[in-house]
């Protein structure tokens, strides 16, 4: 009897060792996979999929994290190798700027977006449908996002080009939209710098204004950057991000989701579970 209890002690023993040895392997395994820094300003689109690659790089054992600034310090950080991942470059002319002042020291991937386009953008009802008729409006203010972003470069340009006797307000993507908001509930007239992809074309009746000297120039596509040598640290990384892709019903839904939740990382959460189908293809 006792030699019996012996042995059953001695195999729960044996049990509880291999199941803290596994475990500690799982998490130095976890450990070893090491600490990706994304980099992202303040866009809806680049918070909605930071935040989704976050939690899918999490899911796979990495540490992941996010690191928010204005769009010229993200370039100069993953230059400098401050930062491993940027998602979002606009190319081949929003971001050319700054792509010809860091493309030596950063390396550039395939695009997941195909299509974008920005410009002036006002409510719907405004009776107005070009650039060149902006100063029939009786308002001389343009309500743009941050300094260093390279669409406010393009509007400074637009401006001198057709010659509009308008001023352009530093701010930033919310406080952009705060303006657009309070404008259209209260029916008034405003002009906004804008881009697609963006939530605010889902939640309200919005139209560009038509551009003919093609400042703001065609439609372009969004590529992901990293710093140098990420792919040789983090190869499988590299190949999944080299696979993703998204459209404007995925990226629209995630923004949504985010916005509704009012909470980019479970919003984010509440779209992967619902898009499981899309983003397993990119781990294929």
């Amino acid at each position: 009897m006792e030699r019996s209890k012996r042995v059953m002690w001695l195999v729960l023993l044996l049990i509880f060792v291999l199941i803290a040895g596994g475990c500690g392997t799982s998490s130095a395994e976890k450990d070893a996979k090491g600490t990706i820094t994304i980099g992202l300003n303040n866009w809806p689109e680049n918070i909605a999929v930071s935040n989704m690659w976050k939690i899918l790089l999490e899911e796979k054992g990495y540490k992941v994290e996010l690191s928010a600034m204005e769009k010229s310090p993200v370039w100069a950080g993953i230059a400098k190798g401050d930062l491993d991942i940027a998602p979002e470059v606009w190319l081949p002319q929003t971001d050319e700027p700054l792509y010809n002042e860091y493309k030596d020291q950063l390396e550039l991937h395939e695009a997941w977006y195909e299509g974008t386009a920005l410009g002036l953008v006002v409510p719907a009802y405004m009776d107005i449908n070009s650039i060149e008729d902006l100063d029939k409006l009786g308002i001389n203010t343009i309500v743009g996002i941050d300094p260093g972003a390279s669409m406010m470069k393009l509007t400074k340009k637009l401006i001198k080009e057709y010659g509009l006797n308008y001023e352009l307000i530093e701010s930033s993507e919310p406080a952009m939209m705060s303006e657009l908001t309070k404008a259209y509930k209260e029916k008034k007239p405003v002009v906004v710098t804008l881009w697609s992809p963006h939530w605010a074309f889902s939640e309200f009746d919005l139209k560009y204004l038509k551009d003919p000297k093609k400042i703001f120039g065609d439609q372009e596509n969004i590529y992901f950057m990293t710093r140098k040598e990420f792919g040789k640290d983090y190869p499988e990384v590299l190949k999944w991000m080299n696979k993703w892709h998204m459209d404007d019903q995925s990226l629209g839904q995630l923004m949504a989701t985010i916005n509704k939740t009012n909470s980019p990382e479970e919003g984010a959460k509440q779209w992967i579970k619902e898009n499981r189908n899309l983003t397993n293809q990119w781990f294929e």
